[in-house]
């Protein structure tokens, strides 16, 4: 149960790192990410689905739905970040 914990807050400091090196770049396609984390929500969940897509799960404690953000880096488009974000209830 603690290292769950303790994973969790790994990754939410790399995701916040992460964002925030991305907003230095792109601020206007990471901002959706770094409004959830400055609004209380908390990283449930990662996955990397591919070698450029990687997909992050919230969870909030007064909400009773997740959200889901999908995080697509391509050296090629620019912007490089292409973040999208949905609900899931």
């Amino acid at each position: 149960m603690r290292s769950n914990a303790v994973l969790m807050g790994a990754l939410a400091g790399a995701c916040a790192l992460w964002c925030a090196a991305g907003a230095r770049a792109q601020p206007q396609q990471s901002g959706e990410i770094e409004r959830l984390l400055a609004d209380g929500w908390e990283v449930a969940g990662y996955i990397s689905a591919w070698e450029n897509r990687s997909l992050i799960l919230f969870k909030h404690k007064d909400r009773k739905y997740l959200v889901q953000c999908s995080v697509l880096t391509d050296v090629l488009r620019n912007p490089r970040l292409v973040i999208h974000c949905s609900e899931l209830r």
